[in-house]
């Protein structure tokens, strides 16, 4: 949530390249084939896919896992506790889809490259990966941001996710394909600032987006859920007094239920979304164009509570 209004950004004057010579032979590739004529249920199916889901054992990684399941696939959940892996991936299996679970810290490399090698021993491919895992730890003020505290937001808000992607986004490639969703902030683009490293690592995923989209085109679709105020583990932490006030100022004058992401989800998880990518898809009922920003704001920030994270 936002409490001060953003300098506005400049746009550098940049002279525009032509068109050819930024095509390498790289890029020459054949456009991948467009979807075939299906129903709506048909396009939302997930029947047969594999998806893998991190930060996917509370909130909103757990709505959208849960929501794989029901759509049809089969799911792997990813946390920094196994134990809370394994209580969700029971769960899933109630719903008879195949379920595992798997310990990672996503800021640490070597823990994702063994994750990723013990997904595809068990389960041969992922056709769905989800980047959900993050932190948001708070801070008195800019001064007392630690480079601790920094470089564990960054790491596990887009040093992980880009690693992640890397591993699975090359082997979609080189498969059958894939979607890969990105779980960005409305502060990436409304940054605060109670929650600048948190904001700033946002933004650098909603960059990761587009690179990868290119990188990984014409097989593997990479897109962006941008969320806002949801009720979740991290809302714990806010002034909800506060937030009561500054949510009538939203269209939907709420916050969102974690199941409200769900529908955006299986949108990019699925062939629904076969021409999206690159994309930014906002779920926040209205609230990055609506927070009172600035000066006396400040004392309704919601963020005025402890720290915590998802």
């Amino acid at each position: 949530m936002s409490t001060r209004e953003p300098d506005p950004q400049r746009e550098e004057d940049v002279s525009p390249v032509p068109l050819k010579a930024t095509v390498s032979p790289l890029h020459a590739r054949p456009p991948a084939e467009p979807a075939s004529s299906s129903t709506p249920a048909e396009l939302f199916d997930l029947s047969g896919r594999i998806a893998l889901v991190t930060g996917g054992t509370r909130g909103l990684g757990r709505a959208m896992l849960l929501g794989f399941a029901h759509a049809g696939a089969d799911v792997i959940v990813s946390s920094r506790k196994q134990d809370a892996c394994e209580r969700v991936a029971e769960e899933v299996s109630a719903l008879g889809r195949k379920c595992k679970g798997y310990a990672c810290h996503v800021a640490r490399w070597s823990e994702i490259d063994a994750l990723v090698e013990r997904v595809y021993d068990d389960f041969g491919r992922v056709d769905i990966l989800v980047n959900n895992a993050g932190i948001s730890p708070l801070y008195a003020d800019t001064a007392s941001v630690s480079e601790e505290l920094w470089d564990k937001v960054l790491g596990v808000n887009l040093k992980g996710p880009f690693r992640l992607s890397a591993l699975v986004g090359t082997r979609m490639a080189a498969g059958s394909g894939g979607s890969i969703i990105n779980v960005s902030s409305i502060g990436a683009v409304r940054p605060n600032r109670d929650t600048i490293p948190y904001c700033a690592a946002k933004a650098g995923l909603n960059a990761l987006t587009a690179g990868f989209a290119d990188a990984f085109g014409p097989k593997v679709r990479v897109n962006t859920l941008m969320c806002g105020p949801f009720y979740t583990d991290i809302s714990r932490g806010w002034d909800h007094h506060a937030f009561d006030e500054q949510r009538k100022t939203f269209p939907l004058r709420r916050g969102g239920q974690p199941n409200e992401v769900v529908g955006a989800a299986l949108y990019l998880a699925s062939d629904a979304s076969s021409f999206t990518t690159g994309a930014t898809l906002v779920v926040d009922g209205g609230a990055q164009w609506s927070l009172p920003l600035g000066g006396d704001a400040l004392e309704k920030s919601i963020f005025r509570g402890p720290s915590s994270g998802v």
